[in-house]
């Protein structure tokens, strides 16, 4: 098998590289998959220093500012197999999520693994992560998506680049999911292989400096982490999950005991949770028994069933796409309320072009309370009030809030408050055929069909006999406006 053509560059890397080759394969070959996801190719996604490709995955009926969800092959994997085995199509279908398959190349590495080990990918503004970071960019501005609700999932040398994003770009993920991955910044002082098995031991403290290492200059708020492994992992041992957990942990600030521990799925899969001061699960590990290297999987019909398992490394277990769903918040599940009181007098004040501030009127008995942004849980304060930041200027969105008991229990949610971040521009309107909009990069196309670009509604064929009139507002999200455009 030829040796990466990066090789050349670094004898440092060099060793790493080696070390992949000799673990190979982290992911055996690869049968053909059993199902064909749609994936749309995207040439051009911006700057791509790391030489990644991009393909999406668009639900039917994807609503205006959809979150976003990253996702991260395995060695010797690719976007589509990926796709058509993980399960996390079956989420986005449901839920309404833009899911953004990143892909890296034989090219890039003989094994075509995401180099979460080499200085020049694994670091901010650089390399694979770059290309990745782009990939975001990309899909705010081409698909409208939600800035504030971008995530990103990964298995096996994609855990690790999940782990790379999570501490180089804390600023645009709010939480990620490593399944069968490892510590950022691993090989800072040792060999890749050595991490893989057996794995180092480094005080908590260590791990969470590497971590704000990777952005200095940043103060948080810190991504969500949920920690997905097998307990027969003979690859990337299991010891790397507890030092996972130790990273994420030390870098939210709290102790690595945890504070809920339960058991879920049709396999009694074990789940450690470690809580923020205001009741957030900020951590989560899930031990998965009895399965090695790969990515848990539960294939069937059932709510929380999804995957195939007829490519190596999709384990028969559990389904982490249906749990991974729920960590980040985008199941938009109701929970049975508890015996609290909706919360009454929700109103937004405050607001700037990227925050939006809440206050309520505080329940007798609530612990605490959970704050609902567009039908996703995105905060658990313990105050009766709550700032929401990192929004993007000019977009809407509809809040709720319950109260919680001192076990966690919700009560039944508030009336909903709608507000509208400052900084949009003003309304704007084209009339025009669907080939000049989609050249005035208003809308986008598939090769058939031309869709509004945010809102992507389907404009009908991609040709200069459709016309329609696009509405801009905010800048970016066009919807069609025909006869109605002021």
């Amino acid at each position: 098998m030829p040796l990466p053509k990066t090789l050349s560059k670094s004898l440092g890397r060099l060793a790493a590289v080696l070390a992949l080759l000799a673990a190979a394969l982290w992911l055996g070959p690869t049968p053909a998959a059993q199902a064909a996801v749609p994936l749309e190719r995207v040439s051009s996604f911006g700057a791509n220093p790391g030489a990644l490709n991009m393909y999406v995955y668009r639900p039917a009926g994807l609503p205006a500012h959809p979150a976003v969800v990253v996702a991260l092959h395995g060695c010797t994997q690719s976007a589509q197999v990926y796709a058509d085995n993980s399960g996390l199509t079956t989420f986005a279908d449901r839920h309404g999520f833009l899911l953004v398959f990143a892909e890296t190349t034989s090219a890039n590495n003989a094994n075509s693994c995401f180099n979460w080990f080499q200085t020049t990918d694994n670091r901010r503004g650089q390399g694979e992560a770059a290309s990745i970071s782009q990939m975001v960019a990309h899909a705010q501005s081409a698909y409208g998506a939600d800035a504030a609700r971008t995530y990103v999932t990964g298995l096996s040398a994609g855990g690790g680049m999940t782990a790379v994003m999570l501490a180089a770009y804390p600023d645009v993920f709010e939480a990620g999911a490593v399944v069968a991955g490892l510590p950022y910044d691993c090989t800072k002082d040792t060999g890749a292989f050595t991490c893989m098995n057996p794995g180092v031991d480094r005080t908590p403290a260590v791990w969470a400096q590497r971590v704000r290492d990777a952005y200095p200059s940043y103060s948080g708020p810190w991504p969500r982490v949920a920690v997905w492994h097998g307990d027969n992992d003979p690859t990337v041992v299991p010891r790397n999950a507890d030092e996972l957990r130790d990273q994420w942990t030390a870098v939210h600030g709290v102790d690595q005991s945890p504070d809920r521990t339960s058991t879920i799925g049709p396999n009694q899969t074990r789940r450690e949770q470690y809580l923020a001061a205001d009741g957030t699960v900020v951590v989560e590990l899930d031990r998965v028994p009895a399965i090695g290297h790969g990515t848990p999987v539960d294939p069937g019909s059932g709510p929380q069933q999804c995957g195939q398992t007829g490519t190596a490394n999709f384990i028969d277990s559990i389904c982490s796409g249906y749990w991974i769903t729920e960590f980040f918040g985008l199941d938009g599940s109701t929970p049975s309320p508890g015996g609290l009181p909706a919360p009454s007098g929700l109103a937004a004040s405050g607001i700037t072009d990227t925050s939006i501030s809440l206050s309520w009127t505080a329940v007798d008995g609530a612990a605490s309370y959970a704050v609902y942004r567009d039908g996703a849980r995105i905060a658990t304060p313990a105050a009766a009030s709550f700032t929401d930041s990192r929004l993007s200027p000019g977009t809407s969105h509809t809040y709720s809030v319950a109260a919680r008991d001192a076990a966690g229990t919700e009560g039944a949610r508030s009336g909903t408050v709608t507000a509208t971040t400052t900084g949009g521009a003003s309304v704007a309107c084209w009339t025009t055929d669907n080939y000049h909009q989609v050249q005035a990069g208003r809308a986008t196309t598939d090769g058939s069909y031309a869709y509004a670009k945010g809102s992507l509604q389907n404009m009908g064929l991609y040709n200069t006999f459709v016309t329609h009139t696009l509405k801009e507002s905010p800048v970016g999200h066009y919807v069609i406006a025909d006869g109605t455009c002021p």
